[in-house]
């Protein structure tokens, strides 16, 4: 069995392009699925899926570390940057979907079998409509209620939502009381019981980050995302010793000496590296190991098409 092509198909989906990777092979109708989106990058990852393209034709499929190793190591620049890791993830994923289609079973039953039965979701506020979840100004706390009580109706026993407005790196206590305003209207619209995530999408300082997270304490979290700029794994730590919500964070990372490094300063209790950017499920599976070591919980981040 061989590759014989590996094809890129981009489709416009709001607020970003989604990236989808088919690697084909030579036997007919075999062929696996991937995902490469990578928000206003994407000629670039369609670039460098086509390099990868040059590298892997005529190779096995299913000798999936070979391939992973050989794409991340090709020539003098390892695939640690952006662009590249998330080119190697799609493909990665599209040569998983083909093992599993040889071996006629999912991938899981390939890795020992599932240790769950069940796998419990949440929601953005908003559900669907991205602009709820974006768009909401933190100067109207009442509608963050109003999409937190649609989300129960929704059956949903937690969710997520961005109460942290953007910011300068030191500012003063204006922004935080809009977040903590925006989370007392939450639990006040669906009490104690349901499970809150804040998402700060990095835009805090270290500084501002900690102040954010220390304001929002006492609604009791279910953690606390990047609330700090991700290259500041030093401010991650920092913050993560200074609160009891739990830092979670991890997304922007692409591999596995990153998350090493984040791990052992201590910078998150939740580690949400994204499968479409950190190498796909074979580097994923790595630093889920690394993170069991650490006893550091993993909730894998993708919030991009439906592959």
């Amino acid at each position: 069995m061989k590759i014989v092509k590996i094809e890129t198909h981009v489709c416009n989906a709001r607020m970003r392009n989604w990236i989808f990777v088919k690697v084909i092979t030579d036997q007919d109708g075999l062929y696996g699925w991937g995902e490469a989106t990578l928000e206003w990058h994407t000629r670039g990852v369609v670039g460098a899926i086509e390099d990868l393209n040059d590298l892997l034709v005529g190779e096995d499929p299913t000798r999936i570390e070979f391939l992973w190793q050989k794409m991340y190591r090709q020539h003098f620049w390892h695939g640690n940057g952006i662009v590249r890791s998330t080119a190697i993830s799609g493909i990665d994923l599209a040569l998983w979907d083909i093992q599993g289609k040889v071996a006629n079973m999912p991938c899981h039953r390939l890795w020992g079998g599932h240790v769950r039965d069940y796998i419990r979701t949440y929601s953005h506020l908003g559900g669907g409509k991205m602009e709820d979840f974006y768009n909401t100004s933190t100067d109207n706390a009442k509608r963050f209620g109003e999409l937190a009580q649609e989300m129960v109706e929704a059956g949903f026993t937690a969710m997520k939502c961005m109460a942290v407005p953007e910011t300068m790196p030191l500012e003063g206590q204006k922004p935080i009381r809009a977040a903590a305003a925006v989370i007392e209207a939450i639990r006040d619209a669906v009490g104690m019981d349901i499970d809150l995530m804040v998402d700060c999408h990095a835009r805090p300082s270290p500084a501002m980050g900690l102040q954010f997270g220390k304001a929002l304490e006492e609604y009791g979290l279910y953690f606390f995302e990047e609330p700090c700029w991700p290259e500041s794994i030093d401010g991650l730590a920092m913050i993560n010793a200074n609160l009891t919500t739990p830092v979670a964070t991890g997304e922007r990372m692409t591999h596995l000496a990153q998350f090493k490094e984040l791990f052992e300063k201590r910078g998150c209790e939740v580690c949400q590296l994204d499968i479409t950017h950190c190498g796909g499920l074979s580097e994923a599976r790595r630093i889920a190991a690394l993170a069991e070591a650490h006893r550091i919980s993993l909730a894998p981040h993708n919030p991009q098409g439906p592959v």
